[in-house]
């Protein structure tokens, strides 16, 4: 089953929603609107299991924009 992020074109919340079907339709928790656009997932990144951090391509500060990952988006 898997979790697929999607943001409402009615309120604009993001949401991510466990489908359990390919043909289900998923609804905004927020007004139960039905008119939702498929977001791009960021994977997240594997563990270095030392503690340490794996180099970030682009790395820097944050755009602050929501569903920031953290920089490297030139914004």
């Amino acid at each position: 089953m898997p979790i697929y992020e999607y943001q409402c074109e009615g309120c604009g919340h993001a949401v991510e929603v466990l489908l359990r079907r390919f043909d289900e339709q998923p609804e905004c928790p927020d007004c139960g609107g039905t008119k939702l656009d498929k977001l791009m997932s960021v994977p997240a990144s594997p563990s270095t299991g030392s503690g340490g951090q794996l180099p970030v391509a682009g790395a820097g500060e944050a755009c602050g924009a929501p569903r920031c990952c953290g920089g490297g988006c030139q914004m």
